[in-house]
């Protein structure tokens, strides 16, 4: 997401290199590229005016620095306002009430349903709540089915009533059979349309005045641009929402709706969708977002992600492990499913600052570690704990197994014991005093 605008950006402050200072007149000609990309990204004019405009005051007679230069001082100002238009701060979700209702709405085809039961499973997983779905959607065919399917699969309830065609009463009737049944969040996904319509936003707004939700969210498709932000400003004339959800921001690489919606409906993202599974759902973070559009990856996210995998008490069974050098296959295919748990590898590799640009044109997806693991899975438990008598026969009987060569089999086990063997020196005591002396010496 946001590549061609990360690209023009990066463009825009190469017109400061080189540059002493920055004057009205070289600021100019950089911020009109500024412009154009943000155009370019399907930010409105008027917003992308704003934004320029807002930039230039606060670097005209900006003082450089003997340290930072023109360029580098442009991307904080930039940076800084990029946050200042997605919201500046977090915000989280309202669970006042008892159940916390939220009300979910949006266009048909937005991913309502989707992120319904992909918000149910993040309440479940990430802050230990009890939810409960409600299937409001009484119009698309199947769409009460794919909310069962969808809360099989996250063991999260679904509350239906067949035959019963009018949403208020669903939900009403719903939110009583969770005050009986102790749940402390109710879901309630709603019907969209083809289009906004009169009935549509009558029917929301009937179901909103009724319930009482203690947090309305409008889920829309950021894959739409400027049709997304339109969309969200007919919503909040009617229904007053509290955040807004952007789905599908996976295959956006414009992201022009993240930029734009909150400029113009003065409600936060909160939420972004990232894939299909339902643990691809995010936090939106401003700050963040900015540091990716601006090529500066994501640490923050990428740390975060790795800590919902590896637990305490698996890092220090690791650690002995490494430190007696008795760490096996075994443990390193534990260590890449936990990886895999991590979400798509190519996002993850453009957290890593700077790391964005040089994997935009590669092709890695989590298939990628499917030779490895056929080959690991055609040994036996005793070989992969104890792989250094994996000889000459057993290497032609892996390869066989895993439908692999033998050349692939013997790279594997000769770049997991080169590893194992730095990972054993890098833990002790002696290890850790040389790499310290190797950085000083760099300096």
């Amino acid at each position: 997401m946001f590549e061609s605008l990360s690209d023009r950006l990066e463009r825009s402050f190469k017109l400061l290199k080189g540059q002493g200072y920055i004057t009205e007149v070289n600021v100019a000609e950089t911020l009109k590229d500024v412009r154009k990309a943000l155009l370019e990204a399907d930010v409105s004019y008027k917003v992308a005016k704003q934004f320029t405009d807002t930039v230039k005051e606060k670097a005209i007679g900006q003082k450089i620095l003997t340290s930072v230069s023109p360029s580098q001082l442009m991307v904080k100002i930039v940076h800084d306002e990029l946050t200042s238009l997605m919201g500046g701060d977090k915000v989280d979700i309202n669970f006042n009430g008892s159940p916390a209702i939220i009300l979910i709405a949006g266009l048909q085809g937005s991913g309502k349903t989707t992120f319904s039961a992909k918000l149910a499973n993040y309440l479940k997983t990430k802050k230990q709540k009890k939810p409960l779905l409600v299937a409001g959607d009484v119009y698309r065919p199947a769409a009460i089915e794919q909310l069962k399917v969808l809360g099989e699969g996250i063991n999260v309830p679904v509350y239906t009533e067949e035959g019963n065609n009018k949403p208020v009463e669903i939900a009403k009737n719903a939110i009583k059979y969770a005050k009986e049944n102790h749940f402390n969040v109710v879901i309630v996904d709603t019907a969209g349309r083809l289009a906004v319509d009169e009935d549509m936003m009558n029917e929301i707004s009937a179901i909103k005045e009724n319930i009482k939700p203690s947090e309305t969210l409008f889920v829309v498709d950021s894959m739409t641009g400027q049709d997304a932000v339109n969309t969200a400003k007919a919503f909040y004339d009617k229904i007053d929402y509290d955040g807004v959800v952007l789905t599908k921001l996976d295959g956006d690489t414009r992201g022009g709706a993240a930029l734009t919606i909150k400029a113009v409906v003065d409600k936060p993202i909160k939420f972004v969708g990232i894939g299909e599974k339902m643990d691809a759902l995010d936090i939106f973070y401003p700050a963040r977002m900015a540091d990716r559009i601006l090529g500066m990856g994501d640490i923050v996210s990428l740390v975060e992600k790795a800590q919902e995998q590896f637990d305490a008490e698996e890092a220090k069974r690791l650690q002995k492990k490494i430190a007696k050098n008795t760490f096996n296959l075994e443990d390193f295919m534990n260590q890449l499913q936990q990886i895999k748990k991590m979400g798509n590898i190519k996002d993850l590799v453009g957290m890593i600052p700077g790391m964005g640009k040089a994997v935009k044109d590669i092709d890695i997806d989590n298939d990628s570690f499917k030779s490895i693991e056929a080959i690991i899975n055609s040994m036996t438990p005793y070989e992969r704990q104890n792989p250094v008598i994996i000889d000459g026969s057993r290497r032609k009987r892996i390869a066989a197994g895993s439908g692999t060569s033998i050349q692939e089999v013997n790279q594997l086990l000769k770049q997991f014991g080169d590893t194992k063997k730095m990972m054993h020196v890098m833990s002790s005591n002696q290890g850790r005093a040389n790499m310290m002396r190797a950085m000083r010496n760099r300096k």
